[in-house]
């Protein structure tokens, strides 16, 4: 790794979020000094492309850095030579996420983009085209580190840990966005906050809680009942019961509404689908579209707040944090996606897992978990990520068989009728995208 002169290539560089990245590196340039920044995307996504491309010229001119942007087509040009590849794509781009939100509800079954069978679609979709970065980053950039953004990102992260040698590092918003909430929610300094994880992404829970040295996990458990504002953008805020989590003993994270209160939550987002026709898909639409439109004002050179409603915030935080502690082998804590190696004993070991890790120079490293996990957590753990499992190698390998094993037991479908159902469904909804699957079913030929 050059010590004076980073190349970092990002895929799916038309992203509205990209602009928080380039916030990072202009931030963060006297510690992690990139001077190649290439931008790639498809040519579906050229307009956003180019549009990003010279909002980053822009913000970078104006921060007076000496960072060169390229905007490209081409992924090999950017991945050759890489020194970090960053992941944030959405293959299918949001239609696709519009129908893999519909195509649940429309069978009585939550849709969301990154859990059930949203993500489950999304999963299908987007493992082959990750596992076709990695083989590109073997033969192109074998010493780069992959930092993955694309979600579902636990499973991508898995997909790459199970089927390429190349460095990969899961990244999620949701731990650093949870240690912010619980700084407001106590009235102190983020700085001044630590938390232990322990789970997978988008389904962990914050087993410890310490401010200024003391272990207030208790205390802030019993102000998290019913209090708002401690979720993401794009999930549900009701309140969590006080006797619930003083039994759980662990404060869930946002995305656990979506199996702790699935009548809930269910009920909100089918309410909207029947009167309106749409799903936080649309939502995202509209918020994309107002953000390109700001983002193509020649005048405009910074990150505007419009983004926070996107639900990437601390984006750029998390993953420029993440790739300066590996450039300068900090040592810090930090909470990613890695291999489980025995961390979480009854999980796998080749899993992917979302827990505090040290971060060197060699990348990520978990640490032990302090507190003691009960059947309570365990066991949701174990089904989900059988699910993730199952996934996985539905989408590497097209294993039809595999693929509906993992919609059955997922606890958001957990009917194989319904899951037949709803795996047909996405299979014909996204035929173009699922080649792996022609000609297989049952995990065999046709």
């Amino acid at each position: 790794m050059r010590k004076d002169r980073l190349k970092v290539a990002v895929i799916g560089g038309g992203s509205s979020y990209t602009p928080e990245l380039i916030e990072g590196f202009i931030n963060h340039y006297g510690s992690f000094p990139v001077r190649e920044l290439y931008l790639v995307d498809i040519e579906e996504g050229r307009r956003k492309l180019e549009t990003v491309g010279r909002l980053a010229e822009r913000m970078i001119a104006q921060a007076g850095v000496p960072i060169r942007v390229h905007t490209t087509l081409d992924r090999r040009e950017a991945i050759a030579g890489a020194d970090f590849v960053t992941t944030q794509m959405r293959v299918g781009m949001l239609e696709a996420r519009s129908r893999d939100e519909k195509i649940p509800l429309r069978h009585g079954l939550i849709g969301q983009e990154t859990t059930g069978a949203g993500g489950f679609a999304k999963a299908l979709r987007t493992i082959p085209v990750i596992l076709d970065i990695a083989r590109e980053m073997e033969e192109l950039a074998p010493d780069a580190y992959m930092i993955n953004f694309t979600n579902p990102a636990g499973v991508v992260t898995e997909a790459v840990l199970k089927y390429s040698g190349i460095r990969t590092v899961g990244l999620c918003n949701l731990p650093i966005g949870t240690k912010m909430q619980i700084a407001k929610l106590c009235g102190a300094d983020v700085s001044d906050v630590s938390i232990e994880m322990a789970g997978i992404n988008h389904l962990n829970w914050t087993t410890r809680i310490v401010v200024g040295g003391a272990d207030i996990t208790a205390a802030v458990l019993n102000k998290a009942a019913g209090a708002s504002g401690l979720t993401m953008k794009n999930v549900p805020d009701f309140g969590w019961d006080a006797e619930f989590l003083r039994a759980m003993g662990a404060l869930p994270c946002s995305y656990h509404r979506y199996y702790y209160m699935k009548d809930l939550v269910f009920e909100e987002m089918n309410k909207t689908f029947l009167e309106k026709g749409t799903t936080r898909a649309d939502d995202v639409k509209r918020v994309e579209n107002e953000l390109f439109e700001l983002y193509e004002d020649p005048g405009l050179a910074v990150k505007p707040p419009q983004l926070q409603q996107r639900g990437g915030a601390y984006y750029s935080e998390a993953a420029v944090n993440l790739m300066t502690s590996i450039y300068n082998d900090k040592r810090d804590l930090q909470i990613v996606n890695v291999r489980n190696d025995g961390i979480l004993p009854f999980l796998p070991a080749d899993a992917s897992v979302e827990v505090n890790c040290v971060i060197d120079s060699q990348g990520a490293h978990p640490v032990r978990i302090e507190a003691p996990i009960p059947p309570q957590i365990r066991g949701l753990l174990q089904l989900v990520k059988a699910f993730e499992e199952l996934t996985v190698k539905a989408a590497a390998e097209g294993d039809y068989a595999a693929g509906l094993q993992a919609l059955t037991l997922h606890p958001l479908v957990g009917s194989a009728k319904l899951a037949k159902q709803v795996f047909d469904e996405i299979l014909a909804a996204n035929a173009p995208y699922l080649p792996q699957f022609q000609g297989h079913r049952l995990g065999a030929k046709a």
